[in-house]
Parts: structure tokens; sequence; C-alpha cells
């Protein structure tokens, strides 16, 4: 892939995901505001592009324990997004939930931000259960027989939604919801810096919330700047046939 100042920081991403730690180092959204140029998100954040491009091709030489998402059959993808990202977050929800519970009753008080924290993780994990569950059970499944068409060169049936756009645009507004979420509790952590009277229930509610973010990013990536955007190409090529 070419890179230069004009090209879009998810589709970066979507070549060679091991350039999201740069982007994360300068605090850059890649996966919900990744359809942005080097240049814009340099500007954004005051950085110089020159630098930043820099850091992003010495990323890109190093070639080792990379994954080719770009590559993957559709129906590959999103059992891989089920396996990986939706029972991590199916089994990370009330065990995150658990501690901070617990943290709230302890340092709640002294600690307000901490209330503001849970209500934001809560909603968080009711619209995501939500959200995941309209995937796996009408979005995963036509991006399934999109591949299958595409395989056996078969004619696509039009789906009651009109076009895969209609739900993948929801999930595209759900997504954005989430990032903006978690840019909240980020901030009311201090970037998951637990202060110094944490014990160590606290340190590892801070833990496993910043894992879950990390986590989410991944998700949100794979599912927006890969997974849907090759399924609509995939459907218009089926449609145009």
């Amino acid at each position: 892939m070419n890179i230069n100042k004009h090209t879009l920081v998810s589709d970066i991403v979507a070549d060679n995901y091991k350039t999201a730690a740069v982007f994360k180092n300068h605090n850059i959204d890649f996966c919900c505001n990744g359809n942005r140029t080097i240049t814009e998100v340099s500007a954004e954040k005051e950085l110089d592009w020159e630098k930043l491009l820099s850091e992003i091709l010495m990323t890109v030489t190093d070639t080792s324990h990379r994954e080719d998402y770009q590559n993957w059959e559709l129906d590959f993808m999103t059992d891989y997004i089920y396996q990986n990202h939706h029972t991590y977050v199916e089994k990370q929800i009330p065990e995150i939930q658990l501690y901070l519970n617990k943290i709230c009753k302890v340092h709640g008080e002294k600690h307000p931000e901490l209330l503001e924290i849970q209500t934001l993780f809560n909603e968080s994990a009711g619209d995501l259960t939500k959200h995941m569950k309209k995937e796996e059970l009408i979005l995963f499944p036509f991006i399934k027989k999109i591949a299958k068409a595409k395989k056996e060169q078969t004619e696509l049936a039009k789906p009651p939604f009109g076009s895969i756009e209609n739900p993948i645009n929801m999930m595209h507004h759900e997504h954005d919801d989430e990032g903006e979420r978690f840019r909240k509790i980020a901030a009311l952590s201090n970037n998951y810096t637990p202060p110094n009277d944490a014990c160590n229930s606290y340190k590892v509610a801070f833990s496993l919330l910043k894992d879950f973010e990390e986590d989410l990013h991944k998700h949100i990536h794979l599912e927006n700047n890969i997974l849907f955007k090759r399924a609509i190409e995939t459907e218009q090529t089926l449609n145009n046939k």
C-alpha cells in the first residue's frame, strides 16, 4: 500500500493493524472516525504530519505477526469477529460490572467520577448486547449469504431490508455511540490511571476497562473498515451482474 499524507487513517489500519498502535499513542481515533487523512488528523492533534507519516512507515516495514484481514473471506471474518470479540464482550461485561459495583460502594463518595463511569459502562453493556444480537441474527447471516453467492456464482436474493447498506448504517451509528461513551470513560478515569489511594480492586477494574476499550476499538475497526466495506462492495458487484 502506498501511504502518503492524503491516505485515510482507516485504510492504513485496515491494510496493517499494527499501525493502530501509532494512532493510539497520539489519541487518534482510527475505528469510528478513521475517514480522515494523515494531514487532517495531524492538524486536529497539532502534530507534524511528516513525523506521523514517518512513524507509520517505520511500522509497516516490520511485516512480522501481521494478520492479512483484507484477504479473509467474508464468512470467515464474521465467525472470527463473533468468536474473538462478541464472546469476549459477553464474558467481560459481568466481571467488569462486579468490580465497578464493589469500588463504587467503597470509593464512590471520595471519587464520584466512579459513579459516572459505572453508569456509562452499564449503558454500554446494555446497548452492546442488543447491538451484537442484531449483527448475529440479521447482519452476519446475510453477509454469509453474500459470501456464498460470490463463491458459487449464484444470484443473491434481495433481503427484506433492501440493501446491506441499511443495517450497516445503523451499526455505524451505534459504533459511534460506543466510541463516544468510552472517550468519556477514559477521560473520567484519567486514561485508566488509578489514584494513589486505589485498592487492588480499583486497579483491576481500571485495567479491565482499558482492555475492554482496546478490544472494542479493534472490534469496531474490523467491522467498519474491513468487513462492512467489503460486504457492501461485494453485494453491489453481485447485483450489477
